[in-house]
């Protein structure tokens, strides 16, 4: 699957304007991080996991991270895009497999944090990541009524399962959202 058929399934499942904006962040996110852990040769395949990782959100709420296992078969897309996507559910959803693969445990890390920054990024007066610091990310995720839908639960899980500590995981997912160019 490349990049601009990941682009016309999801937007077949997906039409709200925040979805298909954080899909793309994640999509760049998970790129970042494809170059940064030393599988930029799988940089397209790790963003194109990143822009499908919510593909069944839009119309299947209830049934995230199961519903599109469904839709992606249908689709003939890769077993290895249909159980990363998936595995961003552990915990949550209707999901049992645990992350496995390094990228697998980058997007379960990063997903929810995403959501937290951006929403951080939106109360500064630039509007944007590029002026942020980690201690603003602190500051944030201590406030468990800011952004009270980012799991702070899920971002711990995620960064043990790095091995990483809580500062580490901020640090590196603020830096790679400021490598992301998408435009609301």
């Amino acid at each position: 699957m490349n990049r601009d058929d990941a682009w016309k399934l999801l937007t077949q499942y997906n039409d709200d304007p925040f979805h298909l904006y954080h899909a793309q962040v994640m999509e760049g996110v998970m790129k970042y991080f494809a170059e940064k852990e030393g599988f930029g040769d799988e940089a397209e395949f790790w963003g194109i996991v990143g822009l499908l990782h919510d593909l069944d959100f839009g119309r299947f709420p209830e049934e995230h991270c199961v519903k599109q296992q469904e839709i992606m078969r249908e689709h003939n897309v890769d077993e290895r895009i249909i159980r990363a996507t998936a595995s961003h559910g552990w915990g949550n959803t209707g999901v049992e497999f645990e992350p496995e693969h390094r990228m697998e445990k980058i997007l379960y890390a990063t997903d929810e944090l995403t959501g937290l920054i951006g929403a951080a990024a939106l109360m500064r007066p630039s509007k944007s990541v590029q002026d942020m610091e980690v201690k603003s990310v602190k500051s944030k995720f201590k406030s468990p009524s800011f952004a009270a839908g980012c799991s702070r639960e899920v971002i711990q899980k995620g960064a043990d399962m790095l091995g990483w500590t809580l500062d580490q995981l901020f640090a590196e997912t603020l830096e790679a959202m400021k490598h992301v160019d998408v435009v609301k």
